[in-house]
């Protein structure tokens, strides 16, 4: 018989968002009558720009005709998409080569697992997007779970929280080799700022640690006085790979278009490239992006394109503004929001999931539990501004009328 992989069997309860969504059917089913109103998944829920989905049919109807057909494309993506990429996203510092296109930020953290393989150690925000953590356990970076601390054992939990304006005390930090990073956070909704990511970077170089840099949010960031990359600390490039993504920035959850810039510069331990491994591991575990997503993400960068997709984000944040108003009202402890697109509350002295649980049953409105984020994000919960603007309000009405009482 085949032996069942014992990474896996290391994981430690279901993951987060089915867990979610199981308590959400099984309440629906016991109440058929509620109308429940979904925060908690941060799923995009309006159209695509018409300038963006003209392009998706029209590369579309291509692939229906001789002159127009293509089959497997570049693993690496497309040049154009590629060049578009290191000219409006960076500014032309980086070399269209430095660039791979994917089907996602969550599958590029993944396939880099694969490349950093098993012998490292792993470091994480607490709280962070869950999935970082997963695949680490998945690789077999981890001993096990330790129910004491509700931590893995042998990966290192920085801690994020309000004392410490949600960026890790990096003079207590024990060094990892591979440092998942996330601004705007997922879930905190927190922004490392200029003087924040140079100290990042100087911790990395100093301890020779790698860091993935996660932008999957940054295009919501409206205060021009915050970074929006890594890279945007020059030094960045010798320490940091970025991965950035189209699902939110522009309603791609559904189309699936990411991509991973790797420089030239980095290296492992012994001088090898870590571009020449990444470029032979992502060819091997992935035949490259849709040519029709592709497609979309050149329109997106398009100067008409770049001006539809604001029209999306300001959609968004103003969700986001009016759950905050909403909670600060009542007089919580609220993050995030003004510059990300999750809005972070507290629940003093109260479990998330049971703070979950009592908004579902008495606001009919899903949200995410904080500790399933990690073990600093208990007593928070974390609210999506990812909704149709009546879906909102509404939810802000439930909210405030259960809370004030």
């Amino acid at each position: 018989m085949v032996k069942r992989n014992p990474h896996v069997a290391k994981l430690h309860g279901n993951y987060l968002f089915p867990e979610i969504q199981r308590h959400s059917k099984a309440f629906v089913k016991a109440n058929p009558q509620a109308s429940l109103i979904h925060l908690g998944i941060g799923d995009t829920t309006e159209p695509l720009p018409s300038f963006i989905t003209n392009r998706l049919v029209h590369a579309a109807k291509q692939l229906g005709t001789e002159e127009g057909y293509t089959g497997y494309g570049p693993e690496e993506g497309h040049y154009s998409l590629r060049k578009a990429i290191a000219e409006t996203v960076y500014h032309n510092k980086f070399q269209p080569e430095e660039i791979f296109i994917s089907d996602g930020t969550n599958s590029d953290i993944g396939r880099l697992q694969i490349l950093f393989g098993t012998d490292l150690r792993l470091g994480v925000q607490d709280p962070s997007y869950p999935v970082y953590i997963d695949t680490g356990i998945i690789m077999g970076q981890s001993h096990g779970f330790d129910s004491s601390s509700q931590k893995y054992k042998n990966i290192s939990y920085m801690s994020c929280n309000p004392s410490n304006h949600f960026f890790p005390t990096l003079s207590e930090v024990n060094p990892p080799d591979l440092f998942y990073f996330c601004s705007p956070n997922n879930p905190t909704g927190a922004v490392a700022t200029f003087s924040q990511l140079r100290e990042l970077v100087q911790f990395a170089k100093k301890h020779r640690i790698i860091i993935v840099f996660d932008t999957a949010y940054a295009s919501y960031i409206q205060d021009p006085t915050l970074p929006r990359s890594i890279y945007d600390i020059e030094e960045a490039k010798e320490v940091a790979i970025e991965l950035g993504s189209f699902s939110k920035m522009a309603g791609f959850t559904g189309v699936r278009l990411g991509w991973s810039v790797v420089p030239f510069a980095l290296q492992f331990d012994d001088g090898h490239s870590i571009h020449r491994d990444w470029n032979r591991v992502h060819s091997t575990f992935f035949n490259g992006a849709s040519n029709i997503a592709q497609a979309g993400g050149l329109a997106i960068l398009e100067k008409e394109g770049q001006q539809e997709i604001q029209k999306l984000i300001r959609y968004y944040m103003d969700n986001g503004a009016l759950i905050q108003k909403t909670f600060e009202d009542l007089g919580y402890e609220v993050y995030g929001g003004k510059n990300a697109p999750y809005v972070w509350v507290r629940f003093p002295k109260k479990k998330s999931w049971e703070t979950f649980l009592f908004l579902l049953e008495k606001a009919h409105v899903v949200t995410t539990p904080g500790s399933g984020f990690g073990p600093s994000g208990e007593e928070f919960i974390r609210i999506s501004s990812f909704g149709k603007r009546k879906n909102i309000e509404e939810a802000a009405h439930r909210l405030h009328h259960l809370l004030s009482h």
